[in-house]
C-alpha cells in the first residue's frame, strides 16, 4: 500500500493521475473512460494535478458525492470503479482524506455523456476518431479472450501455492481460492451453478497450462550466420522450449538468453578498456516480457519464437500490434491485449510503467550506437527485429571476455577501478557529478534544491553540472514540473563503481 507522499509525488502517466476535488464531473469522466478503454488505472482525487497540493475531500461533501456518481452518470456504459479513501493531513495541517478510484481495464468501449470516446496515452486522455473507435471496439472483443472460460478446467488445475504467493504480493489477506473467486473474474459461477476458470487464470496459475494451451510457450532458436536455412543447409545450433506459467516462461527465457549474449571488451577512445554487450540487458527483458504479455492466446497454432542470428534478435509473437498501436507511434502509445496478465507481470516488476517500455528499448539501443527495433506483420504474426549493438571504437583492438591474456585482464581491472575524474562521453566525472547521478538514481524525482542541500553547494552549481551531463550521462523525462531524472548507467556506472 502506497503512502500519501508516494501518491503525491507519483509520476502521472498511463495508469495514474491526480485531480483536484474542484474538478467538474464532466471533466472527470474523460480520464475515467480513457483508462477503462486502455489498461485501467488509478485516480487520486483531492490532490491538485497542477500544484500537487493536498486539498483533501472531507470539506466538500456535496462535491464529493457528485464525483462518486461520475462513473454511473457520465460514462456510457457505466464503469465499475472501486472507490476507497486514504487518511492524510492536508496542506492546511488538518486531518483529511483523499479519494482513490481504481478503474479496471474494460472489455467494452466507454464514452462520456457527449458520446466521445477517449483512450489513455501516456499522461494524456486522447479523443478517438471514428475509425480509431471502430478499431478499438474490435480489439476489445479480441482482448476479452483472457476472460473466456477454459473448457474442462477446474479448481484442481490451479496451483494454489502460486495464487497464495501472488495474493501476498498484492496485499490480499484471504485464502487463495477466495482471491480467485473475488478478483479479476479468474473463477466465476455459470448459470448451471458450476465454476468456470478463465484463460488468464490458467495461464498465470495453472499447474500445467500447456494441457489446455499446447502452443502457449516460448521457443528460442539460435542460428549460425545471418540467414535462416533449412534442409541440408540447416544452421540451427540451439533450439530450446520454455513452458509452464507465463511467469515461469518469462523468467526461464530471460535467464537462458542471457547465457547466449556475449560481452566484448575493447580499447575505447580515451585509452581505457570498455565492456559492451551484444544486446542491453533491459532490451532483452522488455522484449521477452512484451512477447509473453501481449501475444494473442486465441491464436493457438504457434508459439512465441525468439530467433538469434549473428547480427540480430527476432521476436515473433502471434497477433498483430494491438489497439491504436502502430509502428509510427509505438514509442508512446500502449494498449494491453491481455490487461490482467499485464497487471500480474507489473506486480512482479517485469512491467515497469505502462507505455514506457518500447520507448526505453529504443533509447537503450540508440545510446549503445545501435538502430531501434523494426516491426513487421506477416499474416497473424508480429515480428520485431532488434539489431545487435556494434562496437565502432577501435574494433581491431576488441577482444571477447575470456579471450584476454592474464596481463590484459589485470590491466582491464585496473582501468575499471574508481577514478573520480574520469572522462565519460566527454564529461569529467567529478565527485560531485558522480554523487548527483547516484542521488538521481535513488530518487528520480529529487529536486535541484534538494541536491544542492545534500551536496552543500549553491543551486546554480547544481544546474551547471546538470547541463554538463545532460544527454551524455543524464536525461530529463517529462516537463521540469512533474518530470523525473533518468541516469544513463551504461555511460557512467561501470566506469565509476
Amino acid at each position: 500500500m502506497k503512502t500519501i507522499e508516494e501518491i503525491r509525488n507519483g509520476k502521472e502517466g498511463q495508469t495514474f493521475d491526480m485531480k483536484s476535488i474542484q474538478i467538474d464531473p464532466k471533466a472527470l469522466a474523460i480520464p475515467i473512460v480513457a483508462m477503462a478503454n486502455a489498461d485501467g488505472g488509478m485516480l487520486a482525487i483531492g490532490i491538485s494535478d497542477k500544484t500537487r497540493k493536498i486539498e483533501g475531500v472531507n470539506q466538500h461533501t456535496a462535491k464529493l458525492n457528485e464525483l462518486l456518481r461520475v462513473p454511473f452518470d457520465f460514462c456510457n456504459p457505466s464503469v465499475p470503479v472501486a472507490c476507497r479513501y486514504m487518511d492524510c493531513t492536508d496542506d492546511e495541517g488538518n486531518p483529511n482524506r483523499i479519494l482513490l478510484m481504481d478503474i479496471p481495464a474494460s472489455q467494452f468501449l466507454h464514452t462520456n455523456q457527449a458520446d466521445e470516446a477517449y483512450i489513455r496515452v501516456g499522461d494524456k486522455s486522447r479523443k478517438l476518431t471514428f475509425d480509431e473507435r471502430m478499431q478499438l471496439m474490435y480489439d476489445k472483443g479480441e482482448r476479452s479472450y483472457e476472460d473466456t472460460a477454459v473448457y474442462g478446467a477446474t479448481i484442481d488445475d490451479i496451483d494454489t501455492d502460486a495464487v497464495a504467493e501472488y495474493a501476498k504480493l498484492v496485499g490480499y489477506g484471504k485464502s487463495p481460492l477466495e482471491y480467485l473467486r473475488e478478483n479479476n473474474g479468474f473463477v466465476t459461477t455459470n448459470k448451471k451453478g458450476e465454476e468456470d476458470v478463465s484463460v488468464a487464470c490458467i495461464l498465470l496459475f495453472g499447474k500445467n497450462p500447456q494441457k489446455f494451451f499446447p502452443r502457449s510457450r516460448t521457443r528460442f532458436i539460435r542460428y549460425e550466420g545471418v540467414d535462416e536455412k533449412v534442409g541440408a543447409e540447416m544452421n540451427v545450433i540451439k533450439d530450446v522450449i520454455f513452458e509452464g506459467t507465463i511467469l515461469n516462461q518469462v523468467r526461464k527465457t530471460i535467464e537462458f538468453i542471457e547465457t547466449q549474449v556475449r560481452e566484448h571488451t575493447f580499447l575505447g577512445q580515451h585509452g581505457q578498456f570498455v565492456t559492451r554487450r551484444d544486446y542491453p540487458e533491459f532490451v532483452i527483458q522488455e522484449m521477452v516480457v512484451n512477447a509473453c504479455c501481449h501475444r494473442a492466446h486465441n491464436i493457438k497454432g504457434t508459439e512465441i519464437q525468439i530467433k538469434m542470428f549473428d547480427d540480430r534478435l527476432v521476436f515473433e509473437s502471434p497477433g498483430k500490434l494491438p489497439g491504436q498501436v502502430k509502428p509510427s507511434n509505438i514509442r508512446n502509445t500502449h494498449f494491453s491485449r491481455n490487461p490482467k496478465i499485464a497487471a500480474f507481470l507489473k506486480a512482479y516488476h517485469y512491467v515497469k510503467e505502462f507505455g514506457e517500455g518500447m520507448d526505453r528499448i529504443c533509447r537503450e539501443q540508440e545510446a549503445n550506437g545501435a538502430q531501434a527495433p523494426s516491426f513487421r506483420t506477416d499474416d497473424f504474426i508480429l515480428k520485431i527485429t532488434v539489431p545487435k549493438v556494434t562496437e565502432t571504437e577501435q574494433k581491431s583492438n576488441r577482444k571477447v571476455i575470456g579471450e584476454l591474456s592474464e596481463s590484459e585482464q589485470k590491466r582491464t581491472e585496473t582501468e575499471q577501478k574508481p577514478n573520480r575524474n574520469r572522462i565519460v562521453n566527454g564529461v569529467k566525472m567529478t565527485e560531485t557529478r558522480i554523487t548527483m547521478l547516484q542521488l538521481m538514481k535513488e530518487d528520480p524525482y529529487i529536486s535541484k534544491a534538494k541536491l544542492a542541500e545534500i551536496l552543500g553547494i549553491h543551486p546554480s552549481a547544481v544546474s551547471r553540472n546538470i547541463e554538463a551531463m545532460r544527454g551524455k550521462c543524464l536525461r530529463r523525462v517529462g516537463a521540469d514540473r512533474g518530470g523525473f531524472w533518468e541516469t544513463i548507467e551504461e555511460t557512467w556506472k561501470k566506469d565509476t563503481n
